[in-house]
């Protein structure tokens, strides 16, 4: 029992440790009591921080004013492939059957023969096709200033989904923006 509550004793100052340790250069500008939004001041680490919680990081959403949009076209061209059809053969095959009935002196067998089909198919070449070859898909960006709170961070560009850049063109400029980019940069 002494060994439990040493270590519950040891682990809380462990913890207490850390929470005073990490309150750094990302503590808020108001002091340690400073009210995080939530109208409630507290002391520790989870109180007034600035870091965004760990279920709106996993999102991985971004943030920021609107500064421009841009839809980038899908570039295409005609190319020539081989073109392939399917090519199926039909077999045929004479099976016998037999079957014994009764035993010793009685014993009979009777045997029939039957036809079975089967087909086999395979991909064969038969010329070309033409088809459309997309050398560039299509895209839809946009731009944020002050991208993810920081107002140094202006113009960065984001490719994002074609229901997400009709959002942003609906909006003002310079409105405030949250979304979920699909790749940096455009």
């Amino acid at each position: 029992m002494f060994k439990r509550l040493a270590t519950a004793v040891l682990t809380a100052a462990l913890i207490a440790g850390l929470g005073a340790c990490g309150r750094g250069a990302d503590a808020p500008e108001n002091g340690p009591n400073h009210t995080a939004g939530n109208g409630s001041s507290g002391s520790g680490s989870s109180a007034g921080q600035s870091r965004p919680d760990a279920a709106a990081t996993a999102d991985a959403s971004v943030f920021g004013l609107l500064d421009a949009t841009r839809h980038r076209a899908a570039v295409t061209t005609r190319a020539t492939r081989p073109r392939t059809t399917k090519k199926c053969t039909t077999v045929t095959r004479r099976v016998r059957h037999s079957t014994s009935s009764g035993s010793g002196s009685k014993r009979r067998t009777r045997t029939w023969y039957s036809t079975e089909h089967s087909r086999t198919c395979k991909r064969v070449r038969s010329g070309t096709e033409t088809y459309t070859r997309v050398l560039r898909p299509e895209r839809w960006c946009v731009s944020l200033d002050d991208a993810g709170g920081n107002a140094k961070r202006d113009d960065v560009w984001y490719q994002v989904s074609r229901t997400t850049y009709h959002t942003a063109i609906g909006t003002d400029r310079h409105a405030r923006l949250r979304f979920t980019p699909e790749h940096d940069g455009c």
